[in-house]
């Protein structure tokens, strides 16, 4: 059984990344255990913070939840072509302090998705993510990505994947990443 953690980069309720988690969820691949978390609660990274009161309560929880996964699905959106400060503020934290990162990060596989109500998904945010993931260390599952574009169309007013096609493709998706984790 293959633990995942899916992170959503996103805080809003209403987010398609976290509803594309979700639907992930809901999936129940055969040899997956999709958890989900959030960003809520997480500071801006502050050094002085860090330095003087140490890693707050939600970066510890976080990255507890990191350290029991097999792996990471991170479902992120596009801010402005790219990747969005919210979840970037979160690795950073998870990464801290330097010499724990290794334990954290080095050689974790991890898999990105995204869903974006624009025409090219989230391929600029993705690729975005990739020097930021390749200097910590991960193991990256690069035969997959998965793009949800035109979200509003692929889920309801609920947040609910509606579109076949997409569910079709998660599905693939989550079991290509399962046999890469357990390879």
């Amino acid at each position: 059984m293959a633990r995942i953690l899916g992170i959503s980069g996103s805080l809003r309720t209403g987010s398609f990344n976290t509803a594309l988690l979700r639907a992930a969820q809901a999936l129940q691949v055969q040899g997956v255990e999709l958890e989900l978390a959030t960003l809520h609660g997480i500071p801006l990274y502050d050094g002085d913070l860090e330095q003087g009161e140490g890693e707050p309560p939600a970066v510890a929880a976080l990255k507890a939840r990191v350290l029991a996964c097999d792996g990471l699905l991170l479902a992120t959106p596009e801010y402005n072509n790219g990747i969005p400060g919210v979840f970037k503020n979160a690795i950073d934290w998870l990464s801290r302090p330097p010499a724990e990162a290794p334990a954290v990060f080095g050689g974790r596989p991890v898999a990105l998705v995204g869903a974006s109500p624009g025409g090219f998904g989230t391929i600029l945010a993705q690729d975005a993510w990739l020097p930021v993931l390749r200097t910590l260390g991960i193991r990256f599952w690069s035969q997959g990505r998965l793009m949800v574009s035109r979200a509003g169309q692929a889920f309801d007013a609920q947040g609910a994947l509606v579109d076949e096609r997409t569910t079709a493709q998660l599905a693939a998706f989550l079991a290509g990443y399962r046999d890469f984790i357990d390879g």
